[in-house]
């Protein structure tokens, strides 16, 4: 079950990381949830590819120990 929700989470961190960097890239101007940071486009821009990449590692590991703990029962 704990495996489920890190899934989820992973998954909400991949979306609003890769819809940040893509609202970004069009408009350079709308920083979005990273407004407070202050760290200019291309600061911004990493920020949001490895909330992304984060988001990827998350879901993908977590959905490999949801399978590995239900091949043990």
């Amino acid at each position: 079950m704990k495996f489920d929700v890190l899934q989820v989470l992973g998954m909400v961190v991949t979306v609003a990381g890769a819809q940040g960097a893509i609202r970004l890239l069009i408009d350079h101007g709308n920083v979005g949830l990273l407004g407070w940071l202050h760290a200019g486009f291309a600061g911004t821009l990493v920020c949001y590819l490895v909330a992304t990449a984060i988001g990827i590692v998350l879901t993908g590991w977590a959905h490999d120990r949801a399978k590995a703990a239900g091949r043990r029962r």
